[in-house]
């Protein structure tokens, strides 16, 4: 049994080794990471199937999901997100068992966003989320930004969107959990409406820019539309005037053709007065 501990240890060294590579990869690539998270079986996995059609195994049991999947998606602004799923949280999850899925809840440490999957059909849903809040908070990460998907609203209506009134259980959590979106997974109900939500709270972390692309720099405008958003484009006679916001971590790669607005002085001089 020591043996086989020992051994599991190494694996789990090495899956926390590789996993940071990845990250690191991600990050130089200035691309956003939505970390799914949720109590167990509350259809993480199903809701990345349904975004993303990665077929990750979906069952009804503990801990189904024990290795991070992680698979692009694309934004309603045009942007591209990675999502991520994690292990399903329990209630009274041993210390030790955290640090046994250590290589899968790093993930989380480095999300730009944490897209909080809860069964909201659930009796014992109240309980649940505070769980996995009270495991985000023993983790450090209770200040992340994050997105609640109301999950298995089907289980609560027969119609949607809701033709009669919002069932209680959803309108209560609602104005209980940060941006919070009525979903199912399993039907495909409302996912534009989620992608829109964290399409929203993810454009906080992008700054304005307006750049002057030469026609040349092709790969720079893509670069541009897969990881931030843009507002206007306008084709002048040597490329292309964009107007929009990209991640901060990309700033350095644009500032050469950013588009600097005259100073005070230059107006004054533009204006008639002359330097000597």
């Amino acid at each position: 049994m020591r043996s086989r501990i020992a051994d599991l240890k190494k694996e789990l060294e090495r899956v926390r080794r590789s996993r940071q590579l990845h990250r690191d990869r991600r990050s130089k690539q200035a691309i956003a990471v939505v970390s799914l998270v949720g109590y167990t079986n509350a259809g993480k996995s199903k809701l990345l199937n349904a975004l993303t059609r990665a077929e990750v195994v979906a069952e009804h049991k503990l801990f189904a999901t024990l290795d991070p999947t992680t698979r692009r998606v694309r934004l309603p602004s045009g942007r591209m997100v990675l999502l991520s799923d994690t292990v399903g949280f329990i209630q009274k999850l041993p210390p030790s068992v955290v640090a046994a899925f250590r290589a899968t809840l790093e993930e989380l440490e480095s999300a730009d966003l944490l897209l909080h999957v809860l069964d909201v059909s659930h009796t014992d849903h109240v309980e649940q989320a505070a769980e996995v809040e009270s495991v985000l908070e023993s983790l450090g990460l209770e200040e992340k930004p994050t997105v609640t998907a109301l999950n298995k609203v089907d289980r609560l209506a027969k119609s949607w969107p809701f033709r009669e009134d919002t069932p209680d259980a959803v309108a209560e959590a609602m104005d209980e959990f940060s941006h919070a979106v009525p979903i199912s997974a399993e039907r495909g109900w409302g996912l534009e409406d989620l992608l829109a939500s964290i399409d929203r709270v993810l454009a906080g972390d992008l700054v304005p820019m307006t750049a002057d692309l030469p026609y040349a720099a092709g790969r720079l405008v893509n670069l541009w539309r897969s990881k931030g958003s843009i507002e206007s484009e306008e084709y002048l006679a040597d490329g292309v005037r964009i107007v929009g916001r990209l991640p901060a971590a990309l700033r350095g790669t644009f500032e050469r053709y950013r588009v600097r607005a005259p100073s005070t002085r230059e107006g004054r001089r533009g204006r008639g007065s002359r330097s000597t």
